[in-house]
């Protein structure tokens, strides 16, 4: 229900010097991705860009949702950083900022989106892309957040917990010499 109303097409709403844009398509030639941004807030201000059809100037502030509370790694930080970069490719801008919203919590944690974090984000997608290019699937490494995630099933990684049949052959026909 979290996602519903940010992924139910593209939609946008204006409420006062903010317009509200929800499952905004993005992309990034330049990182070779492209996804959806749940919030896109573009605030009126004295910087930043205009807008097709829009009076005034604005920022770009991307507000990533998430279902649990806010985690110990930077993982939600690095893809609100990713969101960030295709907007600034798309349109031409700098962001420097963006917010995760918890559901646990009902907060909205703001995040500050350095050149640092960019760096990160553009080395993450470069290894990938390497990772494609060499037909190599990294193991996965399963952990408790694996059950909330989208893409559990296609990384499968209850698969990991399973033996090989090599070795469930291999200790069960040692067990069987020794009867």
């Amino acid at each position: 229900m979290l996602h519903e109303k940010c992924h139910d097409g593209y939609s946008s709403e204006s409420r006062r010097d903010i317009i509200i844009s929800r499952g905004m398509p993005v992309f990034s030639r330049t990182l070779g991705v492209s996804g959806e941004c749940d919030i896109v807030e573009f605030r009126k201000s004295n910087e930043g860009i205009s807008l097709d059809g829009r009076s005034g100037i604005y920022t770009v502030y991307p507000v990533e949702y998430k279902h649990g509370e806010p985690k110990a790694d930077d993982i939600d930080i690095l893809q609100l950083a990713a969101q960030a970069c295709c907007l600034e490719e798309m349109l031409s801008c700098e962001i420097t900022s963006g917010a995760l919203f918890y559901a646990k919590t009902k907060h909205r944690q703001n995040v500050e989106i350095t050149d640092e974090i960019k760096l990160r984000v553009s080395k993450i997608f470069a290894e990938m892309h390497e990772y494609f290019v060499r037909g190599y699937v990294p193991k996965v490494k399963p952990t408790k957040g694996c059950n909330a995630c989208s893409l559990k099933e296609l990384c499968l990684p209850k698969l990991c917990k399973i033996k090989s049949v090599k070795k469930y052959l291999s200790e069960n026909l040692k067990a069987g010499d020794e009867h």
